[in-house]
């Protein structure tokens, strides 16, 4: 069946870590990049972004909502380096990464896919880890199939084997972007020299493959209250795990259905998760899927995923950080503030939010996650505590020890003496 889309969009995500004590040198760099714009939130302009999360979570993720009057005058008085300094100290910090106003591309020669770059974003929390967001359009095609491949090759175009994938023949070209591995130098570009030398635990925190945000808004005419669903459900399950249109042959729906978590709160929505991509699949026969919809996902819900990935991100760290021994006691230190100020806190009271954080948690694992670490330091912990207590008790027997040789001596010596 042929589907056209009304309006849609995507934002492929690359998760980074930087070296925490070179964070601030990072931030720094950010700042003095002349595309990077540090990203300064307003109550006005972003009041859904601040009605939708709690005080708590806002004051964490949002901290420039404090930024207003005197405030904001007396910070955009400050020079880069001052700046960068009371940046970094923030929990989370927000840039904008400037190329030119809607920077087009294609993929593919001849009867390529075009597609446009609206918006780069670079969001990067105080522990090092970072995230850097492509909003992407496709253009002249309103085909829903060009949607489902774009996405399926966009999301590889960082990994190392994407040279090897001649059949894909992916091409992009604008006047700044000439080749397809441009995009892997931007990326290099932007993550810097800062970014943490992982080596072999690093594909346990990050993978080179994008992660997909995406949105698409389908013509109603293939779904509404003359056509059922059903009609269009292969499509939507290939567009929720980012496959390309040929996957038809051999598809199997229980395999694909296996992680793959979907809201259906709305009648002509829905919002499907997998450990890979997040996604809303909707009809144009509501107004509100393509005026507000979009929108609310492309700002509360976005930044609801990013600070879930953070936790999946931080937390993974963590456990990867127990090969380290001698940094237990500090790490554990940083679990238990991680848990105090965003683990165990409500994000919002939207009914339609508090479903989809949920849901990613549940799509990441990452309940298990957290309890598989809290054991590994209850555990490591208690030993070191342990190990603690037993050189508290060697040093005291010794001391006792010690003390009785001094007091003996002194006897003896007193004997001697009156003797």
């Amino acid at each position: 069946m042929e589907l056209k889309t009304k309006y849609q969009y995507t934002y492929f995500i690359h998760p980074y870590i930087v070296d925490e004590t070179k964070y601030s040198k990072y931030i720094l760099k950010l700042f003095r990049d002349k595309k990077c714009s540090f990203k300064i939130f307003q109550k006005e302009k972003d009041l859904d972004i601040y009605n939708y999360f709690l005080p708590h979570i806002r004051d964490y993720v949002f901290p420039t909502f404090e930024y207003r009057g005197d405030k904001l005058k007396n910070f955009n008085e400050l020079s880069k380096e001052s700046k960068s300094k009371i940046v970094a100290k923030h929990h989370v910090a927000c840039f904008d990464y400037n190329l030119a106003d809607d920077i087009q591309g294609k993929m593919g020669e001849e009867n390529g896919i075009f597609f446009s770059i609206a918006k780069i974003q670079i969001i990067c929390f105080d522990t090092g880890i970072c995230f850097l967001a492509i909003k992407t359009h496709i253009e002249g095609t309103e085909d829903f199939s060009d949607l489902l491949d774009f996405n399926y090759r966009f999301k590889t175009i960082n990994s190392e084997f994407s040279s090897l994938k001649d059949f894909e023949n992916i091409k992009i070209q604008t006047d700044i972007f000439n080749d397809i591995k441009d995009i892997s130098e931007l990326i290099t570009q932007i993550t810097g020299v800062y970014e943490r030398k992982i080596t072999k635990t690093k594909g346990e925190l990050t993978n080179s493959n994008f992660l997909v945000y995406s949105y698409a808004c389908i013509e109603s005419d293939k779904w509404n209250e003359k056509n059922e669903f059903l009609q269009i459900e292969n499509e939507f399950y290939k567009y929720a795990n980012a496959l390309p249109r040929q996957y038809l042959s051999d598809f199997n729906k229980t395999n694909v259905e296996q992680n793959l978590h979907i809201i259906e709160k709305l009648k002509y929505s829905k919002m499907s998760l997998t450990k890979g991509t997040s996604s809303i699949f909707c009809s144009g026969i509501d107004t509100f899927n393509y005026t507000k919809l979009p929108y609310q996902y492309e700002n509360e819900y976005f930044y609801t995923y990013i600070l879930t990935l953070y936790q999946k991100m931080f937390l993974k760290k963590l456990n990867s950080d127990f090969k380290e021994y001698e940094v237990i006691s500090k790490m554990h230190s940083k679990f238990v503030n991680f848990t105090k100020q965003i683990w165990e806190k409500e994000i919002t009271l939207d009914d339609t939010g508090s479903l989809y954080y949920k849901t990613i948690k549940k799509t990441l694992e990452l309940d298990d996650l957290y309890e598989e670490i809290k054991t590994k330091y209850e555990i490591v912990y208690k030993d070191l505590n342990i190990e603690k207590n037993n050189s508290y008790y060697s040093i005291i027997i010794i001391l006792l020890i010690f003390s009785l040789i001094f007091n003996t001596i002194n006897i003896l010596f007193l004997m001697y003496l009156l003797g």
